[in-house]
């Protein structure tokens, strides 16, 4: 059986991992885009921290690791997928066969239509020739300006603090992180941002760059006007589908996928940024861009594409974030549910916050800031669909007796089994 992998990211890698360990003689080829060993995308920030060199980023350090699996490397770019011929058209006209496909693409990132976003000095931070013109213009006192304050946003800021820029961000949504944080607990993610020296403006767009000499002049919506050095375009990102237009794979934000990772076609598997999948919650399509979701997806699909029976349970939504020393996380419906009712605690001054969100007696989301102490015992009721009976009434007067509420289900649920 011939296997090729589309993407060298995590989900790739451990696709490419999961049917070497279950078809030791099977042909595996992964091709990746950037002519680089496969590496975490997450973890660029920490590069321009200067916490790690490049090779840090490497998702397998043992620079041998993949030969030794036998896992054949390819790089180049994807232009086309052509399902009936069961083949990939590189570059250039080569075309490569396959038994069993794995798209594995990813995402990439949203480039908003503002006039100068094309200008020299305006970068994404998204690939590793990203991160290296960032760390060679972002020296102490450079200013930068950066679009958008979502979760990889802010992942960003802070590895552009650590390098003493003088910061500026710029949130179209009306709170930081909005599609992971409640509106109170975004608001609170700003002000600590603020008061670490960085200025923030949500609710705010760019509307136009322009070149004012050797910088940069960018025009806000709230009638503010920046000259800066370096502009960073965290706007978001989106399935990295462009080579699958022409492919007749079903597609509507991201390449559709069953329980098996399997698409339309029932030799082609998507893993990942790239898939849409059913949510854990709702049991709607989603694109869950997350790493744990990837790399479930991927042993899944690596799986599957070996004969077996692995199957998802859907993608629980699940963020958790360190913005400059602050963690704050959320789960599952965190902004809750149509007849849901819900329990919230907030101590601004200290920056923490807990919000649990009900549908009748179970917990269907949760955000926290500021805190760590229930984050596991909280997903593990949202997972687990916990009927909390009478501990329903006892979170709602203490949110923080989640953990009593978890013991007290999980011996009630091991006794009744005995």
């Amino acid at each position: 059986m011939k296997h090729l992998i589309l993407g060298n990211g995590p989900a790739g890698v451990i696709a490419a991992e999961t049917i070497r360990k279950r078809a030791p003689s099977d042909q595996i080829i992964m091709i990746g885009s950037e002519d680089v060993p496969p590496y975490s995308r997450m973890a660029i920030p920490y590069l321009l921290m200067g916490n790690i060199q490049e090779s840090g980023t490497y998702l397998r350090k043992d620079p041998h690791h993949f030969d030794k699996l036998k896992i054949e490397q390819l790089y180049g770019r994807v232009d086309a997928v052509d399902c009936k011929a069961k083949e990939l058209i590189i570059q250039g006209g080569t075309r490569i066969s396959f038994d069993k496909l794995l798209i594995a693409t990813g995402s990439v990132p949203v480039q908003p239509p503002i006039p100068g976003i094309q200008l020299p000095g305006v970068h994404s931070c998204w690939t590793m020739a990203d991160a290296r013109s960032i760390a060679s213009i972002a020296k102490p006192g450079t200013r930068v300006l950066q679009m958008g304050a979502g979760f990889i946003g802010c992942i960003i800021l802070e590895a552009l603090a650590s390098r003493d820029v003088q910061l500026t961000v710029v949130e179209m949504g009306d709170r930081m992180v909005p599609r992971m944080m409640t509106e109170l607990a975004g608001g609170m993610i700003k002000e600590w941002v603020q008061s670490q020296g960085i200025d923030v403006f949500t609710g705010t767009r760019v509307e136009e760059i322009s070149s004012s000499g050797s910088a940069l002049s960018v025009k806000l919506s709230n009638g503010k006007v920046l000259e800066v050095d370096l502009v960073i375009s965290a706007t978001g990102v989106k399935p990295n589908i462009e080579c699958l237009k022409n492919s007749g794979l079903e597609i509507h934000n991201g390449v559709l996928v069953n329980e098996h990772m399997q698409t339309s076609h029932p030799d082609i598997y998507a893993a990942g940024d790239v898939s849409e999948g059913i949510d854990f919650s709702t049991g709607n399509r989603i694109v869950n861009a997350i790493q744990p979701n990837a790399a479930d997806q991927a042993r899944i699909a690596g799986i599957a594409m070996t004969g077996g029976d692995a199957q998802s349970l859907g993608a629980l939504q699940i963020n958790v974030l360190d913005t400059l020393g602050l963690i704050s996380s959320s789960f599952g419906l965190w902004s809750g549910a149509k007849d849901g009712d819900h329990v919230e605690i907030v101590d601004r001054e200290h920056f923490k916050y807990l919000r649990l969100e009900f549908l009748g007696d179970i917990l269907i989301g949760a955000t926290c800031v500021g805190t760590t102490d229930h984050i596991g015992v909280l997903r593990g009721l949202i997972q687990s669909k916990t009927r909390l009976g009478e501990w329903k009434s006892h979170l709602l007067r203490d949110p923080t007796q989640a953990m009593e509420a978890y013991l007290a289900k999980g011996q009630a649920q091991s006794a009744w089994m005995n």
